[in-house]
């Protein structure tokens, strides 16, 4: 008797997902930034009900009912000002329906909510779109932390922790997002497979930074006249020449 229970509470925790199970991803910075113009693309895969809460480079995903929700994607060519003038979202792939529940031009993250209408995992990807807004100053969410980096107009005084910033010109004491200058590729390899980044290679490209010990040339990553690519977990960032 005391095994059956016991298998049957068993069957039952692992059947439940916990209310507001959670997951957190950090942009990929691909391109260059257009002025005051910007672009984030996600995909997510949900299996109910979901909300992604973005602000900055950082997104979060809240599982409300169902599996629990994942990342699939998380780009972008700069990062989210606070509240931007003029934002915009844009649904573009998934069976369901999405819905923008907060606008981050009142402050604070955008909010989007998810609804799957049929049992199992879907896809769902969309657009966040903004232009001008106020920028980022120091102490801003994780890595956002005082000191050099960005120097000259920009997202705030930058990382503090020496790397690239976003104004024109060098920035995080490395070159930053400059008009004219080198600029930073940020390439992942999220699920150990071989991903691309698309960037001009022409004049070489250079690794300046890596997350993990798991990016090797010629190994783990390289670069063709596709763009940088990166493999086995390897995710890194890297210098190219315009």
């Amino acid at each position: 008797m005391k095994k059956r229970l016991a298998l049957s509470c068993c069957l039952l925790m692992c059947t439940v997902v916990p209310v507001w199970a959670q997951g957190t991803m950090r942009a990929i910075m691909k391109g260059r930034p257009n002025g005051d113009q910007g672009k984030c693309t996600i995909e997510v895969n949900v299996d109910d009900v979901a909300e992604v809460e973005v602000m900055g480079d950082q997104a979060r995903i809240r599982t409300i009912s169902g599996q629990p929700s994942q990342f699939r994607r998380f780009e972008c060519n700069s990062i989210i000002p606070q509240q931007p003038n003029d934002f915009r979202f844009k649904g573009i792939d998934g069976r369901g329906r999405m819905t923008l529940i907060r606008d981050p031009r009142g402050g604070g993250p955008a909010v989007i909510r998810i609804e799957d209408p049929k049992g199992g995992y879907e896809g769902y990807t969309f657009d966040l779109e903004w232009r001008g807004g106020s920028n980022y100053g120091p102490g801003y969410g994780p890595g956002y932390r005082p000191g050099p980096g960005g120097n000259g107009p920009g997202y705030g005084p930058g990382y503090g922790d020496n790397r690239p910033g976003y104004g024109p010109g060098p920035g995080g004491n490395r070159p930053g997002y400059g008009n004219g200058g080198p600029y930073i590729v940020t390439c992942s390899s999220d699920n150990g497979r071989r991903q691309y980044c698309a960037a001009n290679t022409a004049r070489g490209v250079r690794l300046v930074r890596q997350y993990n010990n798991a990016c090797r040339q010629n190994g783990a990553w390289g670069f063709d006249s596709r763009g940088i690519w990166v493999d086995r977990g390897c995710r890194a960032d890297f210098e190219v020449q315009p």
